[in-house]
């Protein structure tokens, strides 16, 4: 791998850190009469007079860009639906930051909604893109370790649309905010695997991510075109 390459899963994993921690942070600058447990993250962000929220959307946005990037320069089995589920929560996210929603209690406008649209998107492609990864990971040497724990959080993705689903409409928004956290804490752990596992691949000592699949294992690709 080239030393720019070798940098991908470095951003990505200083990217989901910085956003983390810039939405923790965001957490204790809105308004205090806010409860997080009631009030999404997208609410909390247009209250956010820092701005911090938006920015941490943002950088998880490019930092998971950089991911894809990084993921795709070693060779890993997300080629197809899955790089394209993972460009949709990359450019969501980013969208998302930049159009932000309205006042809680406020009308939805032009904005709003395209802000709900795309933080939709953003919350099933992710999880989408974690199911369809499993069986390839599973498949790749490389990359089994962590076909499990992928698997683990891609389920708890599932769960947490299934639920936040339910809130926010016959639920009546019930602890929605807590719903969600608990859903973008699934999501951004799978991401977080990825990434950890990928700098691992790249910078082992003597390591080639890119290499050792053809040394053990065939890759998810590979095994398909020689059935078909």
């Amino acid at each position: 791998m080239t030393a720019v390459q070798r940098l991908y899963p470095l951003i990505a994993c200083a990217s989901i850190l910085i956003s983390v921690v810039a939405v923790v942070v965001g957490q204790f600058g809105p308004d205090p009469y806010l409860d997080p447990l009631n009030v999404t993250v997208s609410e909390y962000a247009v209250s956010d007079r820092g701005g911090v929220t938006e920015v941490a959307m943002a950088v998880l946005g490019i930092g998971s860009l950089a991911l894809l990037a990084g993921l795709r320069s070693a060779g890993a089995p997300v080629r197809g639906m899955p790089e394209w589920l993972l460009g949709v929560w990359s450019g969501a996210l980013v969208v998302a930051a930049l159009v932000p929603t309205t006042p809680l209690g406020a009308d939805l406008d032009l904005a709003a909604q395209v802000h709900r649209y795309v933080s939709v998107a953003a919350f099933v492609s992710l999880p989408a893109a974690g199911a369809l990864l499993v069986p390839r990971l599973g498949s790749d040497g490389r990359w089994r370790p962590v076909a499990r724990v992928v698997e683990w959080v891609a389920l708890a993705g599932g769960f947490g649309l299934l639920a936040i689903t339910y809130v926010a409409m016959p639920g009546d928004r019930v602890l929605i905010g807590l719903v969600e956290r608990l859903l973008l804490g699934a999501e951004v752990s799978l991401l977080a695997v990825l990434a950890v596992w990928l700098t691992r691949l790249a910078w082992r000592p003597g390591g080639d991510p890119t290499s050792a699949r053809s040394r053990n294992f065939p890759a998810y690709h590979e095994i398909i075109a020689s059935r078909s």
